[in-house]
Formats: C-alpha cells, sequence, structure tokens
C-alpha cells in the first residue's frame, strides 16, 4: 500500500528544519485506531531526530511547549472532548506556528461541538505558510480483519468467520480486536461464524451505544429502537413506519393472520424526521449508501434490543414484518425472524418454510437447516406443524452437512408415537443417513435404516427402496457383502414398484457404487448408465454421488487415471446440483488420491485445513486423517501418527468405514513393528484380519494384507500368515484391482522374507514394485523395491562365496541391490518420508562397498553436522526415542545419544525437540558411507 500524501508531506517536515509548518486533521469514529495512529507517526524514523509532544485532550493539561527550535512533531489527541480553554489554547498555538512543527490533531467527527468544524468558530487564521490537509481514519477492510485475525487466532478462524466478524464490526478495529479477545478464549479448534454470534456484544461497544442513546431526548429514541429491532440498514420510509408504532400506541397492521390493516406509509411526521436527524447528528445511526439508515457498527443493534421493554420490542417486530412484506422480492430469512419475535407463530412458519426452500434453491443448504433446526426445536410449534416441516429438515440435511442439532431433533421425532408409522419412517430414513454419512454412527445409522425399509415398504415403495440401496453400500462395517448384495435386490425390487425415476436413479448409482467396490469390471460400465445430464436436480444429484462414490472406489482400487477423470465430472456435478456432502466425500477422496500418487508437498497442510473445515463429520474427515497420520509414520513423527491414526477425534473401529478400518490398522501394524512391538503388532493384525473376512470385499485389504501377514509371521505364526496370503488370493479372484493385485505379490513376498527364504521373496517384491510403479504409486513402489534389494543383500550381501551355488553372479546381483537401495533412498527422500530415508540408508552403510582413495582417519566435520548426525538429529526431533532409533538405524542406543548430544551441542539448541528447527547443512554423506562400510560394525559409527 503506498504512503498517503499527507504521511509523506509529514515526513519532509520533520527532516528539515526550514520546511513549511503542518496540520493534519484526523478524523476517526470511535474505535477506528486513532490512538494507534498516534502511536505509530511518534516511532517514524523521521520522529526520532524530532521532539515529540502529546497533549490529549480533556483531561485539564496545559498545551505543551517545545524546548528547542528544531523540528517538532505534536500530537493532539481526543480533540473532540476539548473544552473551550483547550480549544482555545490550541487555536493560538497553530496561529503562532512556525517552520519544522508537524501537528496531528485526532479526533472523533461525530461528537464534535460544531459538526465539520474540528477547530471550532470562527474559522482559525491559519498561517500563509502552513499546509493544512485531511485524513480519515476508515473502519477496516475485510483483508485487514482477517489478518489481525490470523495474527490473534492462527488459521483456526474459517473465511465464513472473518466475513461475519467485518460484517458485525462494521470494519471499526476496537470492536473486531474485543470479539477476537472473546473468541480467544474459546479456545476453539476451529471458529465459524455461528462462533462470532455467539461472542456477544463487546462491552465497550454496548456502553457507547446505550449512553449515546440515552443522551438522545426521549422523543427522538423511538427511531433509534427501530433501527435497532431491524438490524439492517432501511430506507427512511420504512425506519419511521416501524418508529412510529412506538410514538403513537397505534397497533401494529399489515398481518393476514391478524385482522388488522396494513400500516400506512410513513409520510413527513415532522417528529419523526426530527428524531433520525438528531439520531444521525449524535452518531448513533449512520447513512448508508442508498438513502438507507442504520447502525453504524451493526452489533451495537444486539446491544439496544436486549434492553428494550418486551411490549415495545415485540410491537416493533410486528410492525417491521409488516414493513418488509411489502419488499420485493420478500426477504422471507429477516421476515421468519421477525414474525418470530412478534409472536406470530403461524406467520413466521410460513415465511420459514419460504425461506429455506429460497435458501435451499440457492444452494445454501445450511442455511435452510439452521432456520429449521430453530422451528422444530421451539416449544412453540403445534405437532402439526412439526410432522409438517421434519420431513423438509430431514430431506435437506441429508444433502448439506452435518448438525448435531439435526440429529437431535429427528430423533426425538420419530419416537413420537401419536404421528403415522409411514411419517416417522420417511423421518427415520434420514435420520438413518445422517447418522451413517455425516455423523460417523454406522452402527446406529444401520438400526434407523432398516426399521425404516420396514416401515415404508407397503405404502411409500420409493422411499423403502431409498433405505434398503443405503444398507446396499458396503462401506458400513458389521455386514458381510452378501449381505449388501441382498438389500440392494431388495431396493431394485421396490424402486420399480414405486415408479419413481429419482429413486430408481438412486438405486442403480449404488449398483454401479458396490460393483466399484468389489473390484467388479461391470461397474465401470454400469456408471455410463448414470443420467448426470437430466433436467431433474434430484436425480442429477443422485448421478452426482455415484460418480463420487465411484471415483473414492477406484481410488482404493489403484485406478488412478480413472479416479481423477471421475473425481473431476462428480465434483463439477456436486456443485451445480446442490450436493455439499457428495462434494465434501470427493474432496476428501481427493487427498486420498494424492497420498497415493505421491503428491505430496503440501498435502499435510490440506490434510490438516480439511479437518478444520469437517472436525464435527468423521466421515467426510477420515480420508485426511488417515492420510496425515501415514504422511506423519513416514516422517518419522510416530507420537503424531499415533494421535491422527487412532486418537480421540479419529473415526472409532466400531464405526470406522470398512476400507479406512483395514488401511488405518495397517498403519498402525506397521507402526508397532517399526517400535519392535511384535505381540501388538501381531494382535491388531488378527482382529484387522477378522473384520475384512467377515466384510469379504477382499480389495479393501490391500493397505492391511503386506504388514499383517509380516507380523502374524513374525510373531511366529507362519502357517497362519500363510492362510492369510491364501485367503487373500482366494478373495481376489476376477477382480480388478491393480492395488490389491500387487499388495498380494508383497504379501507373498513379506511371508518368504520372514520364513527365511530372501531369494524367493526377491522376484514377488520386484512384481509388486513393478505394478505399484504402472500405477503409479512411488512410495509403495519404493518400499517394495527395498524389500527386493533387502532380501538380495540379506542372501549375497554377507558372504558372496556361501552364495556362489545359488547365482551365477552374486557381486553383481549385490552390486544391482545397492543401486537399487539408492534410488530407493533418493525417493523417499524427495518425498520427505525421513524415516524410510534413514532406515534405506542404514542398510546401504552395511553393504555398500568401500570407496577407493579416502583418506585415512575419521572425516572431520568442524561445526557441520556430520550425515549421521543429521538423520540422527532428524529422527529425534520427529519424536522417536534413542532405542527406536538405534532399531531404524541399526547402531546402538549409547551411539545414538552420543549423536543427539553432538547435534545439539553444533546447533546450540537446548532440546531434541529443536532440532528440527535447524536448517544449516550437513557434511557429503561419502566419507561417512566410505567410514562405516570399513569399519564393518554398525554400533561403532
Amino acid at each position: 500500500m503506498s504512503t498517503p500524501v499527507w504521511e509523506r508531506r509529514l515526513r519532509r517536515t520533520l527532516a528539515s528544519e526550514t520546511a513549511e509548518p503542518l496540520l493534519v486533521l484526523a478524523a476517526g469514529a470511535a474505535g477506528t485506531g486513532k490512538s494507534h495512529l498516534a502511536r505509530r507517526l511518534a516511532d517514524l524514523p523521521e520522529a526520532t531526530g524530532a521532539e515529540v509532544l502529546t497533549w490529549t485532550c480533556g483531561e485539564g493539561a496545559a498545551a505543551p511547549e517545545p524546548a528547542g527550535d528544531g523540528p517538532v512533531l505534536l500530537l493532539v489527541d481526543d480533540l473532540h472532548r476539548a473544552d473551550a480553554a483547550e480549544r482555545s489554547a490550541l487555536r493560538l498555538l497553530l496561529e503562532r506556528s512556525r517552520p519544522s512543527r508537524a501537528t496531528v490533531v485526532l479526533y472523533r467527527p461525530e461528537e464534535l461541538p460544531h459538526p465539520g468544524l474540528p477547530l471550532g468558530t470562527p474559522p482559525l487564521r491559519y498561517p500563509r505558510d502552513m499546509v493544512v490537509l485531511e485524513h480519515r481514519v476508515t473502519p477496516w477492510t475485510t483483508e485487514q480483519v482477517q489478518r489481525t485475525a490470523a495474527a490473534a487466532l492462527g488459521d483456526r478462524c474459517s473465511p465464513e468467520a472473518v466475513v461475519r466478524l467485518h460484517e458485525q464490526s462494521g470494519g471499526v478495529a476496537q470492536v473486531v480486536t474485543d470479539l477476537l479477545v472473546v473468541l480467544g478464549e474459546r479456545d476453539l479448534q476451529r471458529y465459524t461464524a455461528a462462533d462470532v454470534d455467539a461472542a456477544g456484544v463487546p462491552v465497550r461497544l454496548a456502553e457507547l451505544a446505550l449512553s449515546r442513546t440515552a443522551s438522545l431526548p426521549a422523543s427522538q429514541r423511538a427511531v433509534v429502537w427501530a433501527a435497532a429491532v431491524l438490524g439492517e440498514p432501511v430506507t427512511r420510509e420504512e425506519l419511521l413506519t416501524v418508529a412510529e408504532g412506538a410514538t403513537s400506541g397505534r397497533p401494529p397492521g399489515g398481518a393476514c393472520e391478524n385482522g388488522t390493516a396494513p400500516a400506512g406509509r410513513a409520510g413527513r411526521n415532522p417528529v419523526l424526521d426530527d428524531a433520525l436527524a438528531g439520531a444521525l447528528d449524535a452518531a448513533v445511526l449512520a447513512e448508508y449508501a442508498g438513502l438507507r439508515y442504520g447502525w453504524p457498527v451493526p452489533l451495537a443493534a444486539r446491544a439496544v434490543r436486549r434492553v428494550l421493554p418486551g411490549p415495545v420490542r415485540q410491537e416493533l417486530h410486528a410492525r417491521a414484518a409488516d414493513v418488509l412484506v411489502r419488499r420485493q422480492p420478500v426477504p422471507w430469512m429477516s421476515l421468519a425472524r421477525h414474525r418470530r419475535e412478534a409472536g406470530r407463530v403461524k406467520a413466521w412458519l410460513r415465511a420459514v418454510e419460504r425461506a429455506a426452500a429460497l435458501a435451499t434453491g440457492a444452494g445454501d443448504h445450511q442455511a435452510a437447516i439452521k432456520l429449521l433446526e430453530e422451528a422444530l426445536a421451539s416449544p412453540e410449534i403445534p405437532r402439526a406443524a412439526r410432522a409438517g416441516l421434519a420431513p423438509r429438515l430431514a430431506d435437506i440435511a441429508v444433502n448439506g452437512l452435518r448438525s448435531d442439532q439435526t440429529v437431535e431433533v429427528l430423533s426425538q421425532i420419530v419416537e413420537d408415537e401419536s404421528l403415522p408409522a409411514v411419517l416417522r419412517g420417511e423421518i427415520r430414513l434420514d435420520l438413518g443417513l445422517l447418522l451413517c454419512n455425516q455423523v460417523g454412527m454406522g452402527g446406529t445409522g444401520w438400526t434407523e435404516l432398516e426399521r425404516a425399509a420396514a416401515e415404508l415398504r407397503s405404502e411409500r415403495p420409493g422411499l423403502s427402496a431409498r433405505a434398503m440401496s443405503a444398507l446396499a453400500m458396503p462401506y458400513w462395517p458389521g455386514s458381510s457383502i452378501d449381505v449388501h448384495r441382498a438389500w440392494l435386490e431388495g431396493a431394485a425390487v421396490a424402486a420399480d414398484d414405486s415408479g419413481d425415476e429419482v429413486v430408481r436413479t438412486a438405486v442403480r448409482a449404488n449398483r454401479a457404487g458396490l460393483a466399484m467396490s468389489c473390484g467388479d469390471p461391470e461397474g465401470w460400465d454400469l456408471l455410463k448408465s448414470l443420467p448426470t445430464d437430466h433436467p431433474d436436480p434430484g436425480i442429477r444429484r443422485h448421478a452426482a454421488r455415484g460418480l463420487c462414490n465411484a471415483a473414492d472406489s477406484a481410488v482404493w482400487l489403484g485406478h488412478f487415471a480413472g479416479a481423477e477423470d471421475l473425481l473431476h465430472e462428480g465434483l463439477e456435478l456436486s456443485a451445480r446440483s446442490g450436493a455439499p456432502y457428495t462434494e465434501h466425500t470427493a474432496l476428501g477422496a481427493r487427498l486420498l488420491l494424492e497420498w497415493f500418487t505421491g503428491r505430496w508437498a503440501g498435502l499435510a497442510e490440506r490434510c490438516e485445513e480439511f479437518v478444520a473445515a469437517t472436525a464435527d463429520m468423521p466421515v467426510i474427515s477420515a480420508d485426511a486423517r488417515m492420510v496425515r497420520g501415514m504422511l506423519a509414520l513416514a516422517q518419522g513423527d510416530w507420537g503424531a501418527a499415533l494421535s491422527w491414526l487412532a486418537g480421540p477425534d479419529a473415526s472409532s473401529a466400531e464405526h470406522a468405514a470398512a476400507p479406512h478400518a483395514a488401511a488405518t490398522s495397517g498403519a498402525l501394524i506397521r507402526l508397532a513393528l517399526a517400535r519392535q512391538d511384535v505381540p501388538a503388532a501381531a494382535e491388531e493384525a488378527g482382529s484387522a484380519w477378522r473384520k475384512a473376512a467377515a466384510k469379504g470385499v477382499w480389495v479393501w485389504a490391500a493397505e492391511l494384507a503386506p504388514w499383517a501377514v509380516e507380523a502374524v509371521a513374525r510373531a511366529g505364526e507362519v502357517a497362519a500368515a500363510r492362510a492369510m496370503v491364501e485367503e487373500l488370493s482366494s478373495g481376489l479372484a476376477g477382480v480388478d484391482a491393480p492395488s490389491a493385485t500387487a499388495a498380494l505379490s508383497w504379501s507373498r513376498a513379506a511371508l518368504a522374507e520372514v520364513d527365511g527364504r530372501p531369494l524367493d521373496a526377491v522376484p514377488l517384491y520386484r512384481e509388486a514394485a513393478a505394478a505399484f510403479d504402472r500405477a503409479p504409486r512411488p512410495y509403495a513402489r519404493a518400499l517394495a523395491a527395498e524389500g527386493a534389494a533387502r532380501c538380495t543383500l540379506e542372501a549375497f550381501g554377507a558372504d558372496v562365496r556361501d552364495s556362489s551355488e545359488r547365482q551365477d553372479d552374486p557381486g553383481a546381483a549385490a552390486a544391482l541391490a545397492v543401486d537399487e537401495l539408492t534410488s530407493c533412498t533418493a525417493l523417499f527422500t524427495e518425498l520427505g518420508a525421513v524415516w524410510d530415508a534413514a532406515r534405506a540408508r542404514a542398510v546401504l552403510r552395511r553393504h555398500q562397498p568401500a570407496k577407493e582413495g579416502r583418506p585415512p582417519g575419521r572425516p572431520a566435520y568442524g561445526g557441520q553436522l556430520s550425515p549421521r548426525e543429521r538423520e540422527v538429529a532428524e529422527l529425534a526431533a520427529a519424536g522417536l526415542t534413542n532405542k527406536e532409533i538405534a532399531g531404524i538405524l541399526h547402531l546402538s542406543p549409547r551411539t545414538v545419544e552420543q549423536h543427539v548430544a553432538r547435534a545439539m551441542r553444533k546447533q546450540g539448541t537446548p532440546s531434541r525437540q529443536e532440532l528440527a528447527e535447524w536448517r544449516g547443512p550437513a557434511a557429503p554423506e561419502g566419507p561417512e558411507r566410505t567410514r562405516i562400510a570399513t569399519v564393518g560394525a554398525p554400533g561403532d559409527a
């Protein structure tokens, strides 16, 4: 932002002893930051060579006098509070101004005794050489509010919360700051617009609004009260029509249900006109663009509303409703609020229905849900009205995002035995979908869906088909794939009975989803039949859901190119059809796709942002949580990995979707193996495998199988591990699932390696690596290739002579394995997989041949970290213990302890955690590798 003219001139005045005197009249409303401006000016570089004087009016202090003849910066604050003597002294000082004196006078224009004349009357006799400029301290923009919120709350303030902060504060700096203090005390993971609303009215703002209102004559307060009740800028006619009721005592009109006549258009009422002018002069109200009037800080209206007597407030709301109903288009959202506060229940409910319909049509499902929730939660609602509104809320909520209040309201309604069974079944259907999809309570939701399917089958076959179609989706835990297929067939029959094309589309979408989930090649053909261009938005929403679900399945299968195409089409159709829940599920699948395909740059941050935005919807956030945990595992941050994968905010094992449960267990098994806790790894493997077998969708075992087989085999149950491999092989017969097929080869390789057959494992590992390379899955490819190299070096690297009978050229095989492992190390490093890179380098150091020509003796690194110290430092900073680092790098814990101590001493850091913050250069790796290979004993490094 460029420096304003007045500030550039002020700097020149202070920088020269001969510059013309300068006067800056700086006006700003209460709380906009005038005092902050004065402090900033006093800290200017040019002010350091000048005499800086401050004078705050209204405190009875005498005007300051400069001590010398050099440049002077005089800051006069709160001129609006000056008494006659202070104002006279300031006028005299300015009239006798001299060169190189810059005077900045700060004041609230709304509190001046003479509007527009900060120095009073008559006009000041400015010296002929004085430069006089004006500056307006304006409210903050949305961008300035965002920067201040980020400084106070970090990245926890959502964009919607920033917008609401700006709207409610009017951009007034002090109000924004006070609100942020209140929000910060709540210490939430994510701040939303609702949290800003719940923060209330800051004390400073409330006292200012109420004191200014109280200072008005009683005859003028009705206009202020009317503006407070309206809560938004309105025309003069609207404002005065509402205010007229508070002065005339006449009952409000306009509402059809009470039979009274509508309020007339306000004429030229001298009393009200004077009241409006007085409120504007006193800065209680402000003029907005388009000749509209309202509170300068919208939040201040709440402070005034809450002190109004109940009957007065109710009457003003009634008159506001009568005024707004005549607008075109009718603002149904605002009208609903006024009718409710006026006690007009029937009219309120009609407005709620209209407002919710309009919001849904505009794609704002959350606004519609909030309106309907508030209505249904009110004890004022008659039972018949609740029965009419509840299905609307349920239907909208299924396509929107989670709301716990919606679940609570619907749960109460479905237990009301006085309602017809069909109506309860209709609401129960949506409740079940909410519990399964948004809330993450699959078991409870499944029960509700089963009950809904039964309650609706005879009279509402279409809705029954929707319930059965949802039960056909195999993601839910607990039921086998055969159960899901049976539900799908029942859904197809019920959909045909209904004759409803929307329901038929829902079943078709789920048929395609079921096929895709299982790796059935027919799934791709079923997707092509979905009516993505149908004019009915309900049909398009189901088509969008089918595409997004299929995209998620394609990611798990390993068909990444197809998944990209489906995500693009599904996201576009979801946005166009108004299906935010479906859209969010696809965004989660995209994060999973980025993990598999190695697009890790910034992925951790994207996952954390997504989790924060969907924190109260575990089903939607599950992809992001799992990916973030697996990233932490690869980076060696094992504590964070455990927290993301199995912490209190993660999906419980009881409710987690089947593919997530299997993949999460695979990561937890790998973590336990890395920590050398084989019993824990085997226990997790056995539990996860039983769940996978019960479900019967074996393509979802791709991320579980290699680690589960290894854990069970390492626990001494080789026969059980072999049976697991055979069960997986049988389950994958005839399916199209590249990831699971590669995982099968990997599992066989892991079993052979643990069983002491490294040369049998090598081709299996390479087969898996080649499959992952085609996908492409770079991280999985590197892990499989590392296994092949490790087994080769295990067979040939230690003693070539013993292996000569099994290999024509074992030396060449070992050299190839070293090159392969070097390539893996580079890929791990490129991805940011610190732990994997360290582990691969440790194997290299044990087997890589020594380089010729190295000078004898230990290499000297001076103040730089050696490659080994850098490696140890990275793992220590990630939170690994000395024992865990020793296991990874094949060192003794004592050696690790020495490396950590040296790294901390060289970096000057007081703790292990701060090692990660140091980014100094590391020494080249060559000499260190040579020395280790020469010594040969890993504990001596």
